[in-house]
């Protein structure tokens, strides 16, 4: 399958040939969601912590004795059901990574991909290069683009000059093809990849594509 690749400037100046194990998949939304939340889960950092009784200062000497003062019971004043006791059964420091297959991994990148290019908010440009950090110069070539919305920038990889450009432009991310990520595609509309990046992709995840039945 073929696609238009443009220049900075708007323009359609060649075509190149995309694999269509990369981009041409079909959507399976359920393993994109799996997929997502995989990683949503894996950056979680689970540091989140509370005191038990044993754990609170204090509380060490029986607040009363055990008979006749005509109150209940209490062997400590950091007990849970006491003001500034301890917390009963509350969040401890753990980890909420999640396992996937690598092959469905790659499948779900497959699947937003392809939807990406099917609904035309994926393009392609023969480089991108910006040779003094200036945010309103990449701004220009995105208008010129037709972009409209958020854009993903997608190198392999990019210079300083766009990568430090692109931080003061509200809605602009630049990522290197090695690092695409089921998150990144899914939160911004738009992707915008060189040709490079292009065929990083498709070594990295396009080859082992017949293999995974998906």
């Amino acid at each position: 399958m073929k696609n238009d690749v443009k220049n900075i400037s708007g323009d359609v100046i060649s075509q190149i040939e995309l694999d269509a194990l990369l981009f041409d998949v079909e959507m399976n939304q359920p393993l994109v969601h799996q997929a997502l939340v995989r990683q949503r889960a894996n950056s979680r950092t689970g540091t989140h912590s509370t005191k038990t009784r044993a754990e609170v200062r204090g509380g060490g000497r029986k607040p009363w004795k055990q008979k006749g003062t005509g109150r209940a019971r209490a062997g400590s004043i950091r007990s849970p059901i006491w003001r500034s006791g301890g917390v009963a059964f509350g969040p401890k420091p753990r980890s909420y990574r999640q396992d996937l297959p690598v092959r469905m991994r790659r499948q779900a990148l497959r699947c937003v991909l392809s939807d990406k290019l099917r609904e035309g908010s994926f393009l392609i440009v023969d480089e991108l290069e910006i040779e003094t950090p200036k945010s309103k110069e990449l701004q220009q070539i995105i208008d010129s683009l037709g972009v409209t919305g958020s854009a993903l920038l997608v190198g392999n990889p990019f210079s300083e000059g766009v990568i430090l450009s692109a931080r003061n432009l509200e809605g602009v991310k630049t990522l290197t093809a090695s690092y695409l990520n089921i998150g990144d595609l899914l939160k911004y509309k738009n992707v915008i990849m060189t040709v490079d990046a292009v065929k990083r992709a498709e070594e990295l995840w396009a080859k082992d594509g017949k293999k995974d039945g998906r």
